[in-house]
């Protein structure tokens, strides 16, 4: 009985172990199945990851991760882990000197002056036919704002053409308002660099009655087709930060800007009211040496 016992367990044994390497072997195949069906997933969730953001909205986001460098044509890769925002689109106003609209009599298209594409735009351009000489004072703000497309991996957008114009020290609109209609300062383009960017030297704008201390800009595919607002990609606003702007409203030559501010914000502002997040621009400087402005300005192309 107990040799029959030995005997059966030996062959017991034998089928135990070969069953046993049969069930390794399958389970090792399933696992490599499986291990590879799960890299295909990840990779494939991963690329679901990246990618544009859409017109469908107001704002959009993308992220991506590599380096190269952006063309007029929305291609290129930002540097490092982005992510980019689609910035609202809003209204122009009624200053906007694109060709949109006239003042005293006439279409007002500031875009058409010759020497409109320029870095510093605190002068007025005085060209044939107009008496333009006036230069803005206030406190310098230089604004760089970064154009980056959000249909393609966040990509520097180079080669494309930012129009930006906003209010002087005393909330007036060259072109358009009483005593400077015949000024076209604190108007300007710039063609986008490498890495998406302009960088406009202008002065702090001033804050008026009824609307956030801010300034308009547009985007055009190139400086030869900015030339009228038919020809616009996008059109938008940015937001100065309160306290920045209350320490330049302190100082002199923006009268009525410190009383104006007190009396609105941007939850109560009609174009800031619904967000402002995006067009938020981060700060830094002082009231002596001048103040520098960023802000990255995410379009669909």
């Amino acid at each position: 009985m107990r040799g029959m016992n030995q005997h059966d367990h030996h062959d017991l044994g034998l089928q135990a172990d070969l069953q046993s390497l049969l069930q390794q072997t399958a389970h090792r195949r399933r696992a490599l199945r499986w291990l590879a069906g799960g890299l295909g997933s990840a990779t494939g969730l991963a690329l679901l990851g990246c990618g544009g953001g859409g017109d469908s909205g107001t704002t959009g986001s993308d992220t991506t991760i590599g380096t190269g460098t952006g063309t007029g044509t929305g291609t290129g890769t930002g540097t490092g882990t982005t992510t980019c925002s689609l910035i609202p689109e809003e209204t122009a106003g009624p200053y906007p000197g694109d060709g949109s609209n006239t003042a005293n009599g006439s279409i007002a298209n500031a875009l058409m002056l010759s020497g409109i594409v320029r870095s510093d735009i605190r002068s007025s351009i005085a060209n044939a036919g107009n008496t333009a000489n006036g230069t803005a004072g206030g406190v310098t703000l230089a604004v760089t704002l970064q154009l980056v497309n959000t249909n393609g991996s966040c990509a520097a957008l180079e080669g494309f053409a930012i129009y930006l114009w906003h209010c002087d020290a005393l909330g007036r609109y060259s072109m358009y308002s009483s005593g400077v209609t015949a000024e076209n300062y604190l108007r300007g383009v710039q063609v986008t660099d490498a890495n998406g960017q302009v960088t406009f030297t202008t002065i702090f704008p001033g804050c008026y009655s009824g609307r956030w201390p801010h300034m308009h800009f547009e985007v055009y595919r190139s400086a030869t087709t900015a030339t009228s607002y038919s020809n616009k990609l996008r059109t938008s606003q940015l937001a100065l930060p309160q306290a920045q702007s209350s320490l330049v409203y302190a100082t002199s030559g923006y009268t009525g800007s410190a009383a104006n501010l007190r009396n609105i914000s941007l939850g109560s502002d009609n174009v800031f009211s619904d967000g402002s997040d995006t067009q938020l621009v981060s700060i830094s400087g002082d009231t002596t040496s001048g103040f520098a402005a960023t802000l990255e300005v995410g379009i669909s192309v």
